[in-house]
């Protein structure tokens, strides 16, 4: 009953720029945190960045400086732009979302399905 679905994935050369959406939808009572991860072929899924509900933000080393993550409460997204971009940033990104759908739920982790991100040199 949960959804979260990302766009805005796709190629892009080095040094380009895109931005990553992920809207949650379904019975949502509340959410906490919200993030994005990425996975690249033969690696296993790692941090990219998270925000709390109070927007606090956390960013992995490899892309700090270069990616912005964001959301909007009233519209249950969260955004990424990324910046820069690296060949190394290629990878399916998935997002997170850390959240309350009932009062009769506790707080679970929802992901999305994933959107790929491929970077040319």
């Amino acid at each position: 009953q949960v959804q979260l679905v990302e766009s805005g994935g796709g190629l892009v050369q080095a040094g380009g720029s895109l931005r990553l959406s992920c809207a949650a939808s379904g019975r949502i009572l509340s959410i906490n945190a919200m993030g994005w991860y990425r996975q690249a072929p033969g690696k296993q899924r790692e941090l990219v960045a998270t925000i709390a509900s109070g927007s606090s933000t956390q960013y992995a080393d490899s892309v700090k400086g270069r990616f912005t993550i964001s959301r909007d409460n009233a519209k249950n997204t969260v955004y990424i732009q990324m910046d820069s971009l690296k060949p190394e940033d290629t990878a399916v990104y998935y997002c997170k979302a850390n959240l309350r759908p009932t009062v009769w739920n506790g707080y679970s982790d929802y992901w999305g399905q994933g959107t790929q991100v491929t970077v040319s040199s």
